[in-house]
């Protein structure tokens, strides 16, 4: 029998780190009240594009759906319509992102990669809604409500994800 060597490197410490960051801000705010069903600030997202900026797309994606498996473990929705709803909005967040940032990033700031993440996010998850979960165009008529809140929270987890950037580490 061979014995097989794990080799941990700093990405796999940096991923970790910036993963344990993302599933205890998924966790605050899981908890909190929503006053309407579906709406979350997506703090985590703040974490997922701080990732891409800092350092790189591919490490943001293992945060994010590291982030999206663990958290749904741990709150007991793996494989039910909440997990995948999350997935598919960090897919969709994630592909776009990838696409923005990918044709010239010096055209779009912190704040406007939130806001495309926001609102792809919100695309990923009605059209699982709708293929999956409520199968009638009715679902559509909510589209402003979550067009809102994703202008909203995309701004201000924007504006935040903007502030740790500028911040100096020792």
């Amino acid at each position: 029998m061979t014995h097989s060597i794990i080799k941990i490197i700093n990405q796999d410490h940096k991923v970790a780190k910036l993963a344990a960051i993302a599933i205890a801000l998924s966790l605050i705010e899981f908890f909190l009240p929503s006053p309407i069903p579906g709406v979350k600030p997506g703090i985590a997202n703040i974490i997922i594009l701080f990732t891409i900026i800092k350092f790189d797309f591919v490490t943001a994606v293992w945060v994010s759906i590291i982030r999206v498996f663990i958290v749904s473990i741990i709150v007991g929705t793996f494989l039910g319509p909440t997990f995948f709803l999350s997935l598919s909005g960090s897919i969709f967040s994630l592909f776009f992102l990838f696409l923005f940032k990918g044709i010239n990033g010096k055209y779009f700031s912190v704040i406007s990669l939130s806001l495309i993440a926001a609102y792809a996010h919100i695309i990923g998850q009605l059209l699982v809604v709708r293929v999956w979960i409520i199968p009638h165009d009715g679902i559509f008529y909510l589209l402003p409500i979550f067009m809102i809140s994703a202008l909203f929270f995309g701004l201000v987890n924007g504006m935040i994800t903007r502030s740790l950037l500028n911040l100096k580490y020792k």
